[in-house]
């Protein structure tokens, strides 16, 4: 039996976020993995949300904006929510849509620096 492919840092997964509690993303929806491959012992996977893109959020440094192209599966042009970020199990990650480019991965990963304060 072939076993499941990881999820590997800058693919795009479509994440089962339900159960959702409050304000937390819900429903399914494309989500790009962020942890570091080689970090993590738990079949956990470090995740932000994409969301359709809105003009209004160039205005907020914690959003990314993530075009849709081929290489990434995406139909829509999408923002990546870093205030979102959340530790997710595997077993959340559906499907593979394809990857980010390196340089939006450490866009991303800045965005969520800026969150959680990092000097």
């Amino acid at each position: 039996m072939a076993q499941a492919p990881q999820p590997k840092r800058g693919e795009v997964w479509v994440v089962r976020f339900d159960p959702s509690v409050g304000a937390e993303i819900r429903k399914l929806r494309p989500a790009v993995v962020m942890n570091v491959d080689a970090i993590g012992r738990l079949p956990l996977r470090i995740v932000v949300p994409l969301t359709d893109w809105q003009p209004s959020f160039r205005q907020l440094p914690w959003f990314t904006p993530i075009p849709a192209t081929p290489q990434n599966g995406l139909t829509k042009d999408s923002g990546a929510d870093a205030f979102q970020v959340k530790s997710v199990s595997e077993t959340r990650l559906t499907r593979r849509l394809g990857n980010i480019t390196d340089q939006q991965a450490d866009e991303i990963a800045s965005a969520i620096a800026l969150c959680v304060g990092t000097p």
